[in-house]
Formats: C-alpha cells, structure tokens, sequence
C-alpha cells in the first residue's frame, strides 16, 4: 500500500530504534542475512534498508499467496527461511507439527509491547512460537457503479445479475468460509453435511465467476473490471487509493477476523538473525510505519492506539471494527486432520 495516513517516526526516534535494535545483534549469524517469507502487499519494505543500516544484516525478502502455499513450500524443504509470517490457524498448525522454532524472547524485548491477548493466544498457547504481526477482517469489495442497490449479504457473490463481474478467493480456507458464513454455518464446522453443501454452493457459484485471484484482485477492482470481490479489509483501503469509487462491507452473516504472526520455521539457518528482526517489526515505530502502509492493524498496542487517533472516520471502522461487527466475526481454527484433507479433495474437486 502507498498511503500517507499518518506522519511516520522523527529521524531521531528512529535512530534510538534501531540503535537499540543493532544492539541486539551481537550473536547474529555470521552471513548476516534474514529470510523473510511474507504475504504480497503486507510490508513497509522500505524498513529493510533500515535495518541493514543499523545491524548489518541484509533481508532477503520473498512472498507467498496463501498459507497453504506457505505450508507446502516448507514441507517441500529446499528453501530456506528465518521469519515466516502465518495466519493463526497455520501456526497452530505447525506448531502441532513441530514446524516451528522456540522464539527466545530474550533477543525479542518489544515482543513485551505486544497486546496481551496475542501474548498467549489461542493458536499459540504457551506463547513460545510466535510474535503477533498484524490483524484483520474479511469482507466485500465492490463497486457502487456496477452493482445495484445496497450491498449487505454475502449473498451478493452467488447472485447470477453478476454473472462474469464476480471474483472469489483462490483459497479453500476463505473459499469454504464465505459459503459456510452465508448458509448460516460456523467458519470452523466439522459436520460434512454442512461443509458438502457449501461445496454444492461454491459449485453452483463458479458458473457465474469471472475467477479465483489473490493478489490479481488489486488491479482487477482498481481498474474496474470486476464489480464485486471477497477479500481483506487492509487491502481494500489499498486498492481505494487507486479507485475512490470502491466501498467496503462487512456482510450481514459475518466473516473472518484473522491474526497473522512473526515466527521463525524449524531449523532456520540465522535465527539469531531472525529474533532480530522479528524485535525489530514488534517496536512502536516501525509498527506504525507497517500500518501506514498496510491497512492492517499491529498486534503492537501502542502503535495501534496511537495510529487509531489520527485516522479519518471511515477508516477507523474499518481497521477498528465496533464490538458489535466483531461479535459476527470467527477465527479461523485449526481443524482436525480428517477436516483438513477433506478440504482438500472438495477444493480439487471444485476447480477441477
């Protein structure tokens, strides 16, 4: 995102910042460098000079689209990464998994700014495997100018009026979660009774898309070729900047709140590097540095409070829903195995 919400840090702060930050270094890899595995748009990347500037160390930084993808990518093996930064269910995940390293918190002393219902949180109970990065909601895009009337349900997207205007997430997770929401089912269900009818819906639905994107949505709403599209709240106010005609809502049945994380993968080659990095992201400044850019509320809530101060009214409530849209609101949780594969089968089923 390119936004200018806030005035970011005073040059001086910073520099305490990042003098602190090189302090903690002293043990770092010899190699002096950190991989960092990320989602597309969901950084300030001009940090990373920042960084290397105070502790020497060089971020080589890459992206991935789903969590899925970042899970099969380690499991994979053949790629190596010190910071990761997974949605809450996938750390509960690769926690149960053994995929994930202890963070020494010791290395990591902002983790202490973090908000305390991300200190032990429930994909991460003992605290121990993860830093809280950002967090946010799933609702729905779309264009006044496209679509009629007042845009409320979920049911917008299976509507056939827009029949090639529609754009769905190239996700299971979320996929299966829009048609679980909207048929009146919890995001987390396990009676396949209910997750075959979201299939039956979800295939009925596909006759009338124009796709399944990720990251294609950003062009594809800017440029005002799709009507309407389910995707992250952040994001939108990204793709706003670029097409003030786009609103945002979060729909009536409710939708996913999701919490992302700073955790460093099982046998990373820098750790050291990567506990100083992830210290580095967690500090109030560069916190609300990320924000500025992302759209995305920090798990850092200094940094949160202090951003939610300078923000415009419309803006506000959609980083910071009240409690009563939140109340509609589900977190992904990690689900059994069998759950899991049967996923699995109904997405190839889906697309094939």
């Amino acid at each position: 995102m390119k936004k200018t919400i806030r005035t970011v840090a005073t040059a001086l702060t910073l520099a305490l910042l990042l003098a602190v930050t090189a302090g903690l270094t002293a043990g770092c890899s010899a190699k002096e460098v950190v991989q960092v595995f990320n989602w597309g748009e969901y950084i300030d990347e001009s940090i990373f000079a920042d960084f290397k500037a105070q502790t020497g160390i060089t971020v080589k930084y890459s992206t991935f689209e789903t969590n899925e993808d970042l899970y099969a990518k380690l499991k994979a093996g053949g790629a190596s990464y010190d910071v990761i930064i997974p949605s809450d269910y996938m750390v509960a995940r690769m926690i149960e998994e053994g995929m994930l390293e202890k963070i020494d918190f010791a290395n990591v002393p902002n983790a202490s700014l973090i908000s305390e219902r991300y200190q032990k949180p429930y994909y991460d109970p003992t605290g121990e495997y993860s830093a809280a990065y950002m967090w946010g909601t799933v609702g729905l895009i779309y264009n006044p100018e496209l679509v009629s009337g007042e845009v409320t349900s979920w049911g917008t997207m299976f509507d056939p009026a827009y029949s090639g205007q529609i754009l769905m997430f190239d996700n299971s997770r979320d996929a299966f979660g829009i048609a679980l929401k909207y048929l009146g089912y919890s995001l987390n269900t396990t009676d396949k009774t209910q997750l075959a009818e979201a299939l039956e819906l979800l295939k009925t639905q596909k006759s009338i898309l124009q796709g399944y994107v990720m990251d294609t949505i950003f062009d594809k709403m800017e440029g005002g070729e799709a009507a309407i599209g389910a995707y992250y709240a952040g994001d939108y106010l990204s793709m706003l900047e670029n097409n003030e005609n786009l609103r945002f809502v979060l729909p009536s049945e409710g939708a996913n709140i999701f919490s992302d994380a700073l955790c460093i993968p099982k046998g990373a080659k820098n750790k050291a590097n990567g506990e100083a990095f992830i210290n580095f992201v967690t500090s109030t400044e560069i916190a609300l540095r990320n924000m500025d850019v992302t759209g995305y509320v920090s798990g850092n809530q200094e940094a949160a409070d202090e951003f939610a101060a300078d923000l415009d009214d419309e803006t506000f409530d959609i980083m910071f829903p009240n409690d009563e849209i939140l109340a509609r609101c589900e977190p992904f949780y990690n689900l059994p195995a069998d759950i899991r594969n049967l996923y699995d089968d109904m997405w190839n089923e889906l697309l094939g």
